[in-house]
């Protein structure tokens, strides 16, 4: 049975997903506030986290940005606030979903149980197949360092190679231009962030069908980049 960690002050709306999600098969439990859904999402174990964006003492940001720096577990972000600026910020920071109140119970059941399904999946593959990523067409050979597209062999550059992996080994996650320059040129590297750019248009030049209408690496716009499956 899969432990789901709502956090969320007002008390008959936490209540009302409970009901719902415990009827479709789910174990859950309430934090109230800020502080508490954080330690407890940090302390115990957690399959997902449905966390309201305005919270008492810690908001749903930092805890956003905290629980993904330590756990790999699907957060959903709800929040009445309709601004795209929330929403590109809690996606970038590392939520997987975000839905605007009022929404359906039903609809939160069903994204849940989406979510859930999709990192059992990614779960799966990582177990199995750790040197290996597959995603659709699109084969990359950890330990041998090579790409193909539709059983193709495409050739890379060793900081290609590295950005497509690092970006298809964290599907759905947005990662900015800054985040992606530190990781893989390193703060101390001479160049600048608009190279970040350049190679993302070199990888949709040898993996996607077609680069304008990217099926893998995804721009959000204000945000940076995604690698969606």
């Amino acid at each position: 049975m899969s432990h789901i960690l709502i956090i969320e002050d007002e008390l008959s709306i936490a209540e009302l997903e409970r009901d719902y999600l415990e009827l479709s098969g789910y174990s859950v439990e309430i934090a109230g506030s800020g502080d508490e859904g954080l330690e407890r999402a940090l302390t115990t174990s957690v399959d997902l986290v449905i966390l309201d964006l305005m919270l008492p003492k810690v908001d749903g940001f930092e805890i956003c940005r905290r629980l993904r720096s330590e756990k790999d577990i699907p957060i959903i972000m709800v929040s009445a606030k309709k601004e795209d600026i929330d929403k590109i910020r809690g996606l970038g920071l590392g939520a997987d979903d975000y839905m605007i109140k009022p929404f359906s119970p039903s609809e939160l059941v069903a994204r849940v149980k989406a979510h859930l399904a999709r990192y059992e999946r990614l779960m799966g593959r990582r177990e199995v197949q750790s040197d290996e990523v597959r995603i659709r067409g699109l084969l990359i050979d950890k330990s041998a360092r090579r790409v193909f597209v539709n059983e193709r062999e495409a050739i890379f550059t060793t900081k290609e190679f590295d950005l497509l992996t690092h970006l298809a080994m964290n599907p759905n996650r947005v990662y900015s231009k800054e985040q992606l320059f530190d990781l893989l040129w390193g703060m101390d590297a001479l160049g600048e962030i608009a190279t970040v750019t350049v190679h993302i248009r070199k990888l949709r030049e040898k993996i996607e069908q077609d680069p304008s209408n990217p099926q893998y690496i995804e721009t959000v716009w204000g945000a940076g980049y995604r690698f969606k499956i």
